[in-house]
């Protein structure tokens, strides 16, 4: 039997299990399962097909898609709330004679609006049994990882030109809405923080590789740093190689009995080791081709020192490398263009444009330009004076040369666990409970008076949303913090993930007319 899923797939699995199948448990017959893409993506984070054989589904199908009716069997949709769904529920039940079903049970993952839910009532009310809200309007992304999967909302809360219109205060209220649903997830009443944030306006045959949560090597290594994966990837087959020769060695009948049907197990964990050492060795020989000059460039222009500790006195020698380099992509290039305005607070216009020209970049210059809109100084003269959030001494932290920067989010963390936020930067919208001392983040769940203190350091979840993107590294950030913080655990959000090239993508659109603006999730 496979393990228990962990965290948030886990949270979400159980209140699948508790909303919709617990329904059914009286009733030993199969039923069919009607999904949506949202509905698709959340089964598919948080659970197995064998998952669902064991709660009664025999069939799993896409509602938008046109199906053969099966009119025994009763049928179960988990979709969201829109027209386009609504729709395919409906055209399964147009006519009681032309039903594809027994009966409906239908699931809506978040509040159905009065139009679509009388659009029902008119349509097909007889042949549903059950209509429930369940709330679920989240991806478990990973344990400790969720996304609203609002990939536009970086464009929508940042751009100037919606700054007249009401897109960003729709789009904050769908977050929020979203958010809820998270928090009933995980069962939490939590007090509310936040900063409001101010703008100036191989050879062999290819093999797909699916990483998820229940490969607990992917699970171990996914956030760790390329050099230890590197070396911990052919300890591990190493191990593996000894137990089986251990194996081979016993000569009993039991023991080659035994071997036998272990094998099949031995050939699934080595072929789950070959693919991450492959994944492992294919990022390194990435990485050593001309990655490692611009990773220290990087780190240099970031923290405005070397890997020695030596201040950085002039910035633009660092920066100069990189630019003349051939092999380096202009993103690259504009990537660290960025470091070194950001490590001067602002530069010339005369220097802007130099850059601009020499790196060859015009048509990509918004993605510098528009840093502005987020009230970072491009421009000396543009420059106001900016609050930066305090970091804290990581000088004696042993780490990688090319890995010396840390993220500011697990400063927050930090401060936010121990109860050292300041509250006018980080003003409350809802009150933490006094048992939130610095001592070790508590919930706010709603308990007993009398419960222990050891009960509610148990207890304690800090919840972390992000507007606009949630990079890797500050998603790896939130399994260090719980780690170091045992009485603590960290759950990271955010609309969506961002990856470097995709977040110089989101700022050049800024200045774009809405119409003009295409953004997908990936």
């Amino acid at each position: 039997m496979a393990p228990p899923v962990r965290g948030l797939k886990g949270a979400v699995w159980q209140k699948l299990k508790s909303a919709v199948f617990d329904d059914f448990k009286k009733e030993e017959e199969w039923k069919i399962m009607l999904l949506d893409d949202y509905t698709t993506k959340l089964l598919s984070l948080c659970c197995k097909m064998t998952d669902l054989l064991a709660e009664g589904i025999t069939v799993v199908e896409n509602v938008y898609k046109n199906r053969e009716p099966v009119p025994h069997m009763k049928a179960i949709y988990l979709i969201t709330p829109t027209k386009k769904s609504v729709d395919g529920l409906i055209d399964d039940f147009i006519t009681k004679s032309c039903s594809r079903y027994k009966a409906a049970y239908v699931y809506f993952t978040d509040f159905c609006p009065d139009s679509l839910f009388n659009k029902i009532k008119s349509s097909c009310a007889k042949s549903i049994k059950k209509c429930k809200e369940i709330n679920i309007s989240f991806f478990p992304y990973e344990s400790q990882v969720f996304i609203l999967n609002v990939p536009d909302a970086f464009y929508r809360c940042y751009s100037p030109t919606l700054e007249k219109t009401k897109e960003k205060d729709a789009v904050m209220q769908v977050m929020a809405e979203q958010i809820v649903t998270l928090c009933a997830t995980l069962d939490e009443n939590p007090g509310v923080r936040y900063k409001r944030y101010k703008t100036e306006g191989s050879a062999g045959k290819e093999k797909e590789a699916i990483l998820e949560e229940d490969d607990d090597l992917w699970v171990k290594m996914r956030h760790k740093h390329i050099a230890d994966v590197i070396e911990e990837i052919p300890k591990l087959l190493k191990e593996i190689s000894s137990k089986k020769k251990e194996a081979e060695g016993k000569l009993s009948l039991s023991a080659l009995s035994q071997l036998m049907k272990r094998m099949p197990q031995y050939r699934k964990e080595i072929s789950k080791q070959v693919v991450h050492l492959n994944i492992a060795e294919d990022c390194m020989s990435k990485f050593k081709s001309n990655i490692e000059r611009l990773c220290k460039t990087e780190q240099d222009l970031a923290l405005g020192t070397d890997a020695e500790g030596q201040k950085v006195k002039d910035s633009m020698r660092v920066l100069l490398p990189v630019l003349l380099n051939k092999s380096h992509e202009s993103y690259d290039k504009i990537r660290a263009i960025l470091l070194y305005i950001f490590s001067t607070n602002g530069t010339t216009q005369e220097n802007l444009e130099k850059l601009i020209q020499n790196v060859h970049i015009e048509s990509d210059s918004d993605m510098i330009r528009n840093w502005k809109y987020l009230d970072v100084p491009v421009i000396s003269s543009f420059a106001v004076q900016q609050h930066k959030y305090p970091r804290r001494d990581r000088s004696s932290e042993e780490t990688f040369q090319l890995s010396r920067w840390t993220p500011v989010i697990k400063d927050v963390m930090e401060d936010a666990i121990e109860n050292k936020l300041d509250s006018k930067d980080w003003p409350y919208s809802s009150r933490c409970p006094p048992t939130w001392n610095g001592s070790g983040a508590v919930s706010a769940r709603q308990k007993p008076k009398g419960s222990s203190r050891e009960e509610r350091k148990s207890s304690a979840r800090l919840i972390i949303f992000v507007i606009g993107g949630v990079t890797y590294s500050e998603m790896r950030c939130a399994y260090e913090v719980s780690e170091a913080y045992k009485s603590c655990e960290v759950v990271i959000g955010s609309t969506h993930i961002l990856t470097p090239k995709r977040l110089l993508d989101e700022v050049k659109s800024l200045t774009k007319p809405k119409d003009m603006v295409s953004i997908k999730d990936e």
